[in-house]
């Protein structure tokens, strides 16, 4: 999938997404968010379990959610 987002940008800028993440995801408890910690493959889990939901939606998700905390809107782009 191309502009898949940076998992390093979803770690190094969890504190400021999850509240975003939670917004998205209502069902997210904060114990979730604890246990997922920015690391995608376990929120994707987490989310999947929850909403039924396939890991493509999930991801496309993340991008556009991500994609506000990078340069010029690019999930990919490595940080500085």
């Amino acid at each position: 999938m191309s502009n898949m987002f940076n998992d390093n940008i979803l770690k190094g800028k969890w504190n400021e997404l999850k509240g975003d993440v939670k917004k998205l995801w209502g069902k997210l408890t904060d114990d979730d968010l604890e246990k997922a910690k920015g690391d995608a493959q376990s929120l994707g889990g987490i989310v999947q379990q929850k909403y039924g939901i396939k890991e493509e939606e999930f991801r496309e998700k993340m991008n556009d959610l991500v994609a506000r905390y990078t340069p010029n809107g690019d999930p990919g782009a490595p940080r500085h």
